[in-house]
């Protein structure tokens, strides 16, 4: 056999179990990039529904705590706040969730207060919107494991030899992590004062 037919036929082999290579990896660097994809849309799902259930808790507390305007006006505020992060095209992760952050706290205050008035913690509607909201955090709570954790499986794999060479080819880039911070997670004191409107410490 010609010698160089054999050593055409050998190289013809390593580029093609090249090629093979490449593309395996390119196809798995897509499919946790999907993931990763999937998993914000299902946060974002679950964020707009948390947004669609606040205003109805606001006017319910609004009708046997109307003087708690303070705390009725930040969760408002960071509730249109979370909105334009969300309707906007441009906004990065981080930006999306400070706005999230920000409106879990005015929450929490929110929640707070109502502890001083048992007629509003009584009420059905206010009892169920509660409930519907606790259920919405806890499935939040679930999907950002998730994304966290595809997130960290796909950062991972981009970063390390010899699959980086293929995603800084085709430019794949790192995802954001979605964390809540401290502050968004620290339930407030309330004191409570015969006759004295209730107090929120921040």
């Amino acid at each position: 056999m010609n010698v160089g037919l054999v050593i055409a036929l050998v190289i013809l082999a390593i580029l093609i179990i090249l090629a093979v290579w490449v593309i395996g990896i390119y196809n798995s660097l897509v499919g946790m990039r999907n993931r990763v994809g999937n998993g914000w849309a299902q946060i974002d799902v679950l964020l707009k529904q948390r947004a669609d259930l606040i205003p109805n808790l606001v006017e319910t507390v609004k009708g046997y705590a109307g003087h708690e305007s303070g705390v009725l006006q930040a969760v408002t505020q960071a509730r249109a706040g979370a909105v334009a992060a969300a309707a906007n095209p441009n906004a990065s992760l981080e930006q999306r969730a400070a706005a999230e952050n920000q409106l879990s706290h005015a929450m929490l205050n929110l929640n707070a207060v109502s502890e001083a008035y048992p007629d509003l913690k009584a009420n059905v509607n206010f009892m169920d919107l509660q409930a519907q909201l606790r259920q919405v955090e806890d499935k939040i709570a679930y999907a950002r494991q998730f994304y966290n954790d595809v997130t960290m499986k796909y950062n991972t794999r981009i970063q390390t030899v010899p699959t980086n060479v293929i995603a800084n080819m085709f430019h794949f880039m790192p995802a954001q992590y979605f964390v809540a911070d401290e502050q968004s997670r620290v339930v407030p004191q309330v004191n409570f004062q015969p006759n004295v409107p209730p107090q929120v410490r921040f």
